[in-house]
């Protein structure tokens, strides 16, 4: 994995994430809140959580190890979300720019939740970031159908089509 494959993976995983936003706005602000029990409740629940695990994430590679976690009464809206993650993902953009090939390979140290110590190339805790959104999106494209409204894709393979018809 190299600087160019985490700047593709980072582009995709913004534009996933938007895509999502997009499918769930159509929500009442009771389909939005609702427990639908899903691993993190409902789509507010899951949607907080994939925000909360990229946060956590990028700040434990500013060298932060917070010890817990957003919650989702923290963001009592789709819009206040939505804000939150258009900040995060400029952040996160200025952070992939300042790293290179070798860094991406070093190994990066951090504590988890429970203080535990662990340290893994910080390429593979990136792909792990983007997996585990990947993995809580698809959650909510079958909540999204649970509620009745038409979901999208956001598989990685589409994206990548789309860049290809772009000019």
């Amino acid at each position: 994995m190299n600087l160019q494959d985490i700047e593709n993976l980072y582009q995709y995983d913004v534009w996933a994430t938007n895509r999502t936003i997009d499918m769930v706005t159509p929500l009442t602000q009771e389909q939005f809140a609702k427990n639908l029990n899903s691993s993190h409740g409902g789509v507010r629940g899951t949607l907080t959580h994939i925000y909360a695990a990229d946060w956590i994430w990028f700040e434990r590679w500013k060298g932060n190890s917070p010890t817990s976690l957003i919650q989702e009464s923290d963001f009592p809206t789709l819009a206040s979300l939505k804000e939150k993650w258009e900040g995060h993902f400029t952040e996160i953009g200025g952070f992939i720019k300042s790293l290179s090939d070798k860094k991406l390979l070093e190994p990066w140290s951090y504590k988890d939740i429970k203080g535990n110590p662990h340290a893994e190339p910080l390429a593979h805790q990136m792909q792990h970031k983007v997996n585990h959104s990947s993995y809580h999106r698809g959650q909510i494209v079958t909540m999204v159908r649970q509620l009745g409204l038409k979901a999208q894709s956001t598989d990685l393979i589409n994206y990548y089509r789309l860049q290809q018809k772009q000019p």
